[in-house]
């Protein structure tokens, strides 16, 4: 039976700081779940996800001295490198083309009834948490972190005024931190 090592968050950073190979190899093993979960969650497209989650490890190799441990913790840093790198990609044109573009094969074989069954990517236990928030706050938090939508965007979306937006997030987030901290 082989020992299987385990890391504090610091002694993960001044690993990777001193990028040693084994500290990234349980970096990846231990957390590539959890962002690859939000990265699909985002997307919503399993197969760019692990592209994807790729260039989010290569930008946390390339970038750990931009990690401030007085700003939060290493898996929220890394956890919203995930999340920004998938909102990126799908704003970018290359990936609303690639949407635009559909082979005429699949559509052939198109089934009637729901198009795409999406494996539970809750590997953090995150959206039992926002089943406690109420609907429009859901949606708000879903529109804004998930589809990367600004608030301007979800005022058009919602067709409700962007003060209203901005209120109802600001109670949302609120609302998430109470539940958290309890």
């Amino acid at each position: 039976m082989e020992y299987a090592p385990t890391y504090t968050e610091d002694e993960l950073v001044q690993g990777l700081k001193a990028r040693d190979q084994k500290v990234f190899s349980y970096l990846y093993d231990q957390y590539s779940p959890a962002l690859y979960g939000v990265i699909v969650k985002v997307l919503n497209d399993n197969s760019s996800a692990g592209d994807v989650l790729q260039e989010v490890f290569l930008k946390i190799w390339r970038h750990l001295d931009k990690y401030d441990p007085e700003k939060g913790r290493l898996f929220t840093w890394m956890l919203n490198i995930a999340r920004n790198t998938a909102i990126d990609i799908l704003r970018s044109k290359s990936h609303k083309l690639e949407q635009k573009i559909q082979n005429i094969i699949d559509d052939v074989h198109a089934v009637n009834g729901p198009l795409a069954v999406h494996p539970s990517t809750d590997y953090i236990g995150f959206s039992r948490i926002l089943e406690k928030l109420t609907k429009e706050q859901r949606t708000l938090i879903d529109l804004a972190y998930y589809k990367g939508c600004t608030q301007e965007e979800i005022s058009r979306v919602l067709e409700i005024p962007l003060g209203t937006v901005k209120t109802r997030m600001r109670n949302a987030i609120s609302q998430l931190r109470n539940i958290i901290n309890k």
